[in-house]
């Protein structure tokens, strides 16, 4: 009976060792994780010209270029069209994108002197990156960028908690105003998700078939010292459309090609 035992006991330990050794030799599983799904797709054509950054837009480029609206209301209300209307063009060449943007706004407001003083509160074109179409949280990373453009084309972002710094090395503009009307023009460059601020970082050369992350809004504010309406080019889904400055996986997706 005894050396029964010692038979039994002897066979569990090398089926709990055989188990244990192959429980260990299993592979790790890295966790998966979920890409960004195209959003309002556009495609955007290479330049066909040399496009000056100088708020006139008469290149052939831009003449060749189709409107896309900015008509989505983030904050506020819905106005008629003499308070505030939007559209945008696209382009882009190996040395990054180029957007015009046309804003009709019946007042148009610089509310405090220093640019890093509640920018969100004063008109400006707000502009969303994410360089390589991957989404997600952006709010105090790098993941994605919402530059923010004021009326003298200082641009804004948070680099940290609540850190604001000036980014207008990123970001050439022009802005041209003629009665309500202004035509912006802009010149970006593009940046990895591993930018560091006060770094050396090196700037993404653009090619064909590249998909990025991409939204254009607006801030509207004509009488109050916060801002009053927000409009922007992408629908957002759900109460909170205030959400492009946290998520970049609400950005819309832009691929570019060779020509139209």
């Amino acid at each position: 009976m005894k050396k029964l035992t010692k038979i039994v006991l002897l066979l569990c330990f090398i089926s709990f060792n055989g188990c244990k050794n192959e429980t260990s030799k299993k592979p790790v599983l890295e966790k998966e994780t979920a890409s960004k799904k195209d959003r309002q797709l556009n495609s955007v054509a290479k330049k066909i010209d040399e496009i000056i950054i100088d708020g006139i837009a008469n290149e052939k480029t831009w003449e060749n270029s189709p409107w896309i609206p900015i008509n989505q209301v983030w904050l506020g209300n819905a106005t008629d069209s003499i308070d505030f209307f939007g559209q945008y063009k696209l382009s882009w060449s190996k040395s990054g994108l180029y957007v015009l943007v046309e804003i009709t706004d019946d007042v148009l407001r610089d509310v405090f002197e220093n640019p890093l003083e509640r920018w969100w509160d004063e008109d400006c074109v707000e502009i969303f990156i994410d360089e390589d179409n991957s989404g997600g949280n952006h709010q105090f990373n790098h993941n994605a960028f919402a530059y923010h453009v004021d009326t003298y084309g200082n641009v804004v972002d948070i680099i940290a908690r609540d850190t604001p710094k000036l980014f207008n090395d990123h970001i050439e503009s022009k802005r041209v105003t003629l009665g309500n009307k202004s035509i912006w023009e802009f010149h970006i460059n593009l940046y990895r998700d591993s930018f560091k601020y006060d770094k050396l970082n090196q700037i993404i050369q653009l090619q064909a078939n590249k998909k990025i992350g991409f939204a254009i809004a607006y801030c509207d504010n004509d009488t109050s010292e916060t801002r009053e309406n927000f409009f922007g080019s992408v629908v957002v889904n759900g109460k909170d459309k205030n959400r492009g400055w946290i998520d970049a996986t609400i950005f819309g997706t832009i691929v570019l090609k060779n020509q139209h």
